[in-house]
């Protein structure tokens, strides 16, 4: 006689996603507010909405790649307060740090901008960091590394996102030029790089380093946690550049990390191989969500995408929802009420959309 012994199968609880109009599961479910941002087209120009923060006052910052205002504030109604920045033709990453009581930006630019030409072609070239005082004025900015001996000139620089430690140090993910994380002092004077693409010690490459974020969940081991997203994976890392672990994510193609009390929140961009869609473009099939990853890395809620699933403690593949809530999930912003708002890539043009915790 011979056992027949099924895969242990553990989901988060709750109905599937749009069951009942709400998307998410197990604790993080939400209701979809897609009419939250009040957005006039004629005044307020939306291509891609990157990244959001949330100030000290409770405002909710976004930023985008439509240099005719890359920074627009909204309140937490949806109504804009105010919009700013003709600088960032890329304007992609978006950090908020509180330093002695006042809130500054760093803004990636991260080098790929339309064509003047057409409107429409992608031009590379290499980007920046900028820190920004709330309101727009300029402090500094980080500019190619060659420039302090880290690169050399031939070597990509567009980065796609920072994070910024209690010390003030700066990590600047290169995700779409070299796949470094670049480490500052607080004045912006070069310390030391990692990650990139090869190493010995292949826990340390990086494919596609789309973000970046300081986790202080424990505070007395403060770490990172960095994107891996062609490897589908989170990585984390000491502050000070060694490997502790890596997190494996299926066929999530997540952008950057969240942390909002004890969970990770991010978007994901896609949750298909671009070699499973034959379509001229595979990188604009429409397949993206978010997700909701708790403090011992297990991914417990997909608000627009399909249940979560582990099989023998591995996470299996998580599809969009039959409703395409989402288009391309590209970064969350959660408020003190736990409600999340999602930026979207590639998203048509559409504001943000506000998911309403309940």
């Amino acid at each position: 006689m011979f056992a027949h012994t099924l895969p242990l199968v553990h989901a988060a609880t709750g109905d599937a996603s749009g069951d009942d109009g709400l998307v998410g599961h197990g604790d993080f479910r939400y209701r979809v507010n897609k009419e939250w941002a009040q957005v006039n087209p004629f005044r307020i120009h939306l291509d891609n909405c990157h990244e959001m923060v949330q100030d000290s006052k409770g405002r909710l910052v976004m930023v985008g790649d439509d240099p005719r205002n890359n920074i627009i504030v909204f309140d937490k109604s949806g109504k804009i307060l105010n919009s700013w920045g003709t600088y960032w033709p890329g304007g992609h990453g978006l950090t908020l740090v509180n330093e002695g009581g006042n809130d500054v930006l760093f803004v990636s630019e991260s080098g790929w901008a339309r064509s003047l030409d057409d409107g429409v072609t992608m031009v590379r070239q290499n980007g920046y960091v900028a820190k920004m005082t709330i309101d727009g004025r300029m402090i500094f900015t980080i500019s190619h590394p060659m420039t302090v001996g880290a690169y050399t000139p031939e070597m990509l620089f567009q980065p796609t996102e920072t994070a910024v430690a209690r010390n003030g140090d700066i990590y600047i993910a290169d995700g779409y030029g070299s796949d470094f994380i670049l480490r500052y002092d607080q004045n912006g004077k070069f310390i030391q790089k990692f990650g990139g693409r090869d190493n010995k010690d292949k826990n340390y490459n990086l494919a596609n380093a789309h973000g970046v974020a300081f986790d202080n969940r424990d505070s007395a081991n403060p770490r990172l946690i960095v994107t891996s997203r062609g490897q589908k994976a989170f990585k984390y890392f000491s502050l000070d550049g060694k490997w502790l672990k890596t997190v494996p994510l299926a066929n999530l193609q997540i952008c950057r990390p969240v942390i909002h009390g004890e969970h990770v929140y991010a978007g994901v961009c896609w949750s298909h191989s671009f070699s499973e869609v034959k379509v001229e473009k595979p990188w604009l099939y429409q397949s993206g969500f978010t997700m909701v990853m708790d403090k011992d890395d297990r991914v417990v809620s997909c608000p627009g995408g399909e249940q979560p699933v582990y099989e023998n403690g591995v996470l299996q593949r998580v599809q969009q929802d039959e409703a395409k809530t989402f288009y391309h999930g590209h970064d969350v912003c959660i408020d003190e009420d736990e409600n999340v708002y999602v930026c979207q890539w590639n998203g048509e043009r559409t504001a943000p959309v506000k998911l309403e915790r309940v």
